[in-house]
């Protein structure tokens, strides 16, 4: 039995390498101009190449081999694009055609069957998700409606530095407490609760806990290299578990994700409460339309809010902290523009971030040296098209590498030095040039939360400017290694040395006495 089921599996196999190998060679000959490439190998084409950081790996490529280039991961063929120019032809001419999403298992275990706005196709339902999220999430009434808890939050993450530090410099540990602020944020406006903080109950750690595993898992997951996508016959076989972990995790989240709804379903119809938070609104929405606004929908909504909004915004915050460590003149340039601008009796808020230009400037730079997407999310083309020249075969996965475009020295000077005056233009202020800075991507496809993380790294970088002298540890440089994951995180969490300005104490005195 054992000896049948072997040489059934190797046939099986020499089968697929047979098949595989002709499709390889047929495909390559049926468009004839097709952008550059290197040597393929049979069967599993350029996998061979996939090495971690993946879109460092490329970028050297891009040297040898010019800024489009045409891959073949195992089955899927890849166009990699690292030039603003035909970053600007896929996003303009063919902006439809690359509108839909490649399918990834991911996609169908954590995004719902492919339902969420970030992984559906393309068409009538994708336009429903796009046009709510921007209508009903993050449209700039949303945003002014819950700038208060934005606000509160950033003044908790004060008010706790201040305590600590009133009496002198005190070493920070600064990742954790910025997820931590960049969570509540999201769990307030989503459920009108908070998950961190001093007088947070036990079950609510305890599902603050559950849920930071599952944000951390996610991503793991989500940035594994997975050969069973691109190799069916490792996909069967889901040789390293990749498959069996994400549907754990979607049980785990399922969970979750459930207790929120059937909470705020039980409140609403108890206390008849409307458009107190997201919740709220998405529960109504499915009063008033049962059959599309699903459990799965609204699950699959809020997911993509806490993953996409919390992770990316905090290592953000991190990145430009970091950076101004390792250059105390752009800190310096900063706090007197503030100074200048807001004073120091009082604390700045969301209101004052369009007049701070240099401020701007800091998140902009920190956004093209540590995009939070260095490869954009992956489109794919809905029919054959062109880009620089080149034919581009229908059911082609796109990559935009960010990354390498933001470090293009053709598009900027000195493009790895960090220069926050490089975003200022004169009286027309922080000017940002398309195709050229593009940390939440292009098109239709764009993120539609930029808005909402601007106002939420702005402020937090702001204030935490403002209020404290911030020193490194030691006398050495931050380490600014990139460590592993989707969005690119220090690789060693950041730590620093911080006190109140002696200027802005009796602000944040008062702060402290009121929360």
């Amino acid at each position: 039995m054992f000896m049948e089921h072997t040489w059934y599996s190797v046939s099986l196999f020499l089968f697929f390498l047979l098949v595989s190998g002709k499709l390889f060679f047929r495909r390559k000959t049926r468009l004839k101009n097709l952008p550059p490439s290197p040597t393929a190998l049979p069967i599993i084409g350029h996998l061979y190449l996939i090495k971690e950081p993946f879109y460092r790996t490329v970028r050297s490529l891009f040297d040898r081999y010019g800024p489009i280039l045409f891959l073949y991961f195992g089955s899927r063929p890849a166009l990699i694009v690292s030039s603003a120019s035909a970053v600007e032809e896929c996003f303009t001419k063919n902006d439809v055609i690359f509108a839909n999403r490649p399918y990834f298992l991911i996609g169908k275990h954590l995004h719902y069957e492919h339902t969420t706005v970030a992984t559906a196709s393309y068409g009538p339902h994708w336009r429903n998700l796009r046009r709510l999220t921007t209508l009903e999430i993050f449209s700039t009434t949303r945003l002014n409606m819950f700038s208060g808890i934005r606000h509160q939050e950033v003044r908790l993450l004060l008010s706790k530095l201040f305590q600590s530090s009133r009496q002198g410099f005190v070493q920070v540990e600064l990742k954790s407490k910025f997820a931590e602020l960049t969570f509540n944020i999201m769990m307030r406006t989503i459920a009108g609760k908070r998950y961190y903080g001093d007088d947070i109950e036990e079950k609510d750690l305890e599902d603050a806990r559950r849920f930071r595993d599952i944000i951390r898992e996610f991503f793991e997951v989500g940035g594994a290299t997975n050969l069973g996508e691109f190799l069916p016959i490792v996909g069967w076989m889901d040789c390293k578990g990749v498959e069996r972990r994400m549907k754990a995790l979607k049980k785990k989240i399922d969970a979750f994700l459930d207790g929120l709804i059937d909470e705020h379903r039980r409140k609403q119809e108890f206390e008849g409460e409307e458009k107190k938070n997201l919740m709220y609104i998405l529960l109504s929405l499915q009063q008033d339309d049962p059959q599309y606004y699903t459990n799965e929908i609204i699950k699959g909504i809020i997911m993509m809010m806490l993953i996409a909004g919390t992770e990316t915004s905090a290592t953000t915050i991190e990145w430009a902290m970091a950076l101004l460590f390792n250059h105390p003149e752009v800190l310096k340039k900063a706090r007197a523009e503030l100074d200048a601008y807001v004073g120091q009796d009082r604390l700045m808020d969301e209101q004052d971030i369009p007049k701070l230009h240099y401020l701007q400037g800091v998140v902009n730079e920190t956004l093209r040296l540590y995009p939070p997407a260095p490869l954009l999310a992956p489109h794919e083309s809905s029919e054959d098209c062109s880009v620089g020249g080149y034919d581009v075969p229908r059911g082609t996965m796109l990559f935009v590498n960010a990354w390498a475009i933001h470090r293009d020295p053709k598009l900027w000077d000195d493009p790895t030095s960090f220069k926050p005056e490089r975003h200022h233009q004169g009286d027309e202020g922080v000017v940002v040039e398309p195709f050229k800075l593009i940390p939440f991507g292009l098109g239709r496809r764009g993120c539609p939360g930029a808005g909402l993380a601007n106002r939420v790294v702005g402020l937090t970088l702001g204030t935490l400017i403002q209020c404290f002298e911030w020193e490194r540890v030691s006398e050495h440089m931050v380490d600014m290694t990139e460590g592993k994951g989707l969005s690119m995180p220090k690789a060693t969490p950041l730590e620093a040395l911080c006190q109140p300005r002696q200027t802005m104490t009796k602000v944040l005195s008062q702060l402290s006495n009121t929360i």
